[in-house]
């Protein structure tokens, strides 16, 4: 097992994330029993098999759209967006339209190339539960989470800019 920042906490994981091999396709790749996060396109090519399972979560890729899972959110205890890298930021958009267009409510969890640097940010648009990557140090990313202790515009995180919030004083115009 391996461990996960969730909820502004180091915890142990008990999911486990399925990747494909070269060798698999969506639709005969075999599921593990258990916690397991399945890639958007295993859900969709065997959701028949799969939408029995109380213990699954699905993971979107950052090509991928999460209006693909429209309407059926609810059932997954877990969404998870892979950043294949760094540099690729596209997964702060589907985590921001997880939460504020989809209205998702569960664990949404940063997997991939996840590093101290992003973990802030990554709050501000929803999400909760980050995998770091596996060759950093943990504790190490969790102080990531308050690199800030203010923010100027507006996100999942804070409804109202900085100009809202802020107490203005001096001498009237």
């Amino acid at each position: 097992m391996r461990d996960i920042i969730k909820n502004k906490a180091v915890v142990s994981d008990d999911w486990t994330v399925l990747r494909l091999a070269e060798t698999d396709t969506p639709e005969t790749v075999a599921i593990p029993e258990g916690k397991v996060i399945v890639p958007l396109k295993v859900w969709q090519a065997q959701r028949t098999t799969l939408e029995g399972r109380a213990e699954l979560g699905v993971w979107i890729a950052s090509s991928e759209r999460p209006e693909e899972l429209k309407g059926e959110l609810s059932r997954f205890k877990v969404v998870a967006v892979d950043f294949p890298k760094f540099a690729d930021g596209r997964g702060y958009s589907i985590a921001y339209n997880l939460r504020a267009r989809l209205g998702y409510t569960g664990e949404l969890r940063a997997i991939g190339d996840v590093l101290r640097d992003q973990l802030f940010y990554m709050q501000r648009v929803g999400f909760d539960t980050f995998a770091v990557r596996e060759d950093k140090n943990i504790h190490d990313a969790l102080k990531g989470l308050t690199d800030f202790s203010e923010v100027y515009q507006t996100s999942w995180d804070q409804k109202s800019p900085l100009f809202r919030r802020a107490q203005r004083t001096g001498a009237p115009a």
